[in-house]
């Protein structure tokens, strides 16, 4: 049997009401269960662009591509592999900060992780942190002897390095070519 990984998805669809539904409806009724989902509007306001990210073995990242592509509101689908993508996520994290002495170590955190402090009150402090996992998942470990009092995450986007896009007319044959048992 296959191992189960992260898979990172980018999802090109038309920019109306009940897409998302349909897509996401795709992934719960085969059982997988989608771990980040970003969605945004393109340079084409009429697409959207959706990144999703799915533990799966390589065989049902294969089946729900091939379900995906079905979709008539689906205009392209890839799987951009780890090696060849940015990968990156937005994480605002408010922190109790109630002495200056505390504000001060929680600025000094912020500085050390390139996070923007993007509001300041007399009890807290609600800080901004752009980068992978690793990342934020450090950061928020370093906040919690503070008393985090609120966090939220965007879910991960991606692009492919270079440029090449998820646009299938702007592939040039054979870039990134890691295996052909892969999509």
């Amino acid at each position: 049997m296959t191992d189960t990984k992260r898979w990172t998805l980018a999802v090109l669809v038309d920019n109306e009401a009940g897409v998302l539904s349909r897509v996401v409806r795709l992934f719960s009724g085969k059982g997988y269960n989608i771990e980040s989902l970003a969605v945004g509007t393109t340079d084409d306001p009429k697409e959207s662009r959706i990144t999703i990210e799915v533990l799966a073995t390589e065989d049902q990242l294969q089946l729900v591509c091939n379900q995906l592509r079905k979709l008539i509101c689906v205009h392209s689908v890839k799987v951009l592999h780890p090696d060849h993508s940015i990968r990156r996520e937005l994480v605002l994290i408010k922190v109790f900060a109630h002495t200056s002495e505390i504000r001060n170590e929680v600025i000094q955190i912020a500085n050390i992780f390139r996070a923007s402090i993007i509001d300041v009150s007399i009890s807290s402090l609600t800080l901004a942190v752009i980068g992978d996992e690793s990342k934020a998942e450090a950061m928020q470990n370093l906040l919690k002897e503070f008393g985090i009092l609120e966090l939220v995450r965007t879910g991960m986007v991606a692009l492919e390095r270079g440029q090449y896009t998820i646009d299938e007319q702007t592939k040039e044959k054979g870039e990134f070519d890691y295996g052909k048992n892969v999509l």
